[in-house]
């Protein structure tokens, strides 16, 4: 049986192994594979039986070139980057890595936070330029610094990730509150649930975890920020099609918003003209979020298993049912 894996190098630039996917058959692995050439796509996956991808995307073309095509399989959770509908016709099961990330996601959405706070990572460079040693003060801080404890985060997406941030949060002294479409006990132990506007008019700082609809696109815009606080916080390393980018921006630039934390963006690569780049406080990571080498360790694990149940007869974590 063949195996092809055909954009590795996100999850695995070389510090885990394919070696347990390697020992379920003749493994080929691409380090990344030409997004927009859909021949070469079809070249690389050949007469394989399992296909793996991360954002290499996987057309109706596609599929039907590949007609030894049996398993495709994301190193992802999202995977609106395959035909999955067409798939299900085809009678080929699609299959995703869910709640690897759930520890980092929730972990870097927190760091972003604390360097707007703090500004950490400026003042460490400040501080190596002389400005300390040229200082006629003992101390000094180049933007207001921000304390947390009391303040109110709302939490828009209120699932496995957001859940194990309103912790965090809590454990720094926020008050949490929250909106999900559904609603449930253990959310409840940690949070308010409140509708988008009392979440709005109520939070200083509004982080996203929700996943990425038809509904929500862009639903971070001018009308939405003009229900928020004065200087309220947002974080956003969810989807980047959530936010309204220019709204963002004007919202930033005109002090409405205070700042922005964001590992995602509408386009990425991040495009030159992104009105984002030269907004004022705003931070923004190249979609790291998900990237510590235990949760890809995780993706990687998990990747393995789905095979081994496919090849066991009993797919796992199948999306197109």
């Amino acid at each position: 049986m063949k195996i092809v894996v055909l954009d590795g190098y996100t999850e695995n630039p070389g510090d885990l192994s394919w070696s347990e996917l390697g020992k379920l058959g003749e493994l080929t692995v691409y380090d990344r594979t030409p997004v927009q050439d859909e021949t070469e796509i079809i070249r690389r996956i050949g007469d394989a039986e399992i296909v793996y991808t991360n954002k290499t995307p996987i057309s109706r073309q596609v599929i039907d070139a590949c007609p030894g095509m049996k398993m495709i399989s994301l190193l992802a959770t999202g995977y609106n980057v395959v035909d999955y509908q067409y798939a299900r016709e085809k009678g080929i099961p699609v299959t995703n890595v869910p709640a690897y990330g759930t520890a980092s996601v929730s972990q870097f959405s927190i760091a972003l936070l604390l360097e707007i706070c703090h500004h950490i990572g400026h003042h460490s460079q400040s501080v190596r330029e002389g400005k300390w040693e040229k200082s006629i003060d003992w101390c000094y801080w180049d933007y207001p610094l921000i304390e947390l404890e009391g303040k109110t985060m709302g939490i828009i997406g209120f699932g496995r990730i957001g859940q194990a941030e309103g912790r965090i949060a809590r454990a720094l002294g926020m008050k949490v509150i929250a909106h999900d479409l559904y609603p449930n006990d253990t959310g409840r132990e940690i949070a308010e649930y409140v509708d988008l506007d009392e979440l709005y008019a109520r939070a200083d700082v509004i982080t996203l975890h929700c996943n990425l609809t038809a509904e929500n696109t862009r639903f971070i815009n001018r009308e939405a920020i003009s229900k928020m606080k004065d200087g309220v916080i947002l974080i956003n390393n969810a989807r980047g099609q959530l936010i309204h980018e220019q709204d963002v921006a004007d919202a930033l630039n005109s002090g409405k918003m205070g700042a922005a934390g964001l590992d995602v963006v509408d386009t990425e690569p991040i495009r030159g003209d992104n009105p984002l780049l030269k907004a004022k406080n705003c931070i923004i990571t190249p979609h790291i979020s998900w990237a510590p080498k235990e949760s890809r360790q995780r993706i990687m694990d998990c990747a393995v298993s789905n095979a081994k149940a496919y090849l066991a007869g009993a797919p796992i974590h199948v999306v197109n049912r």
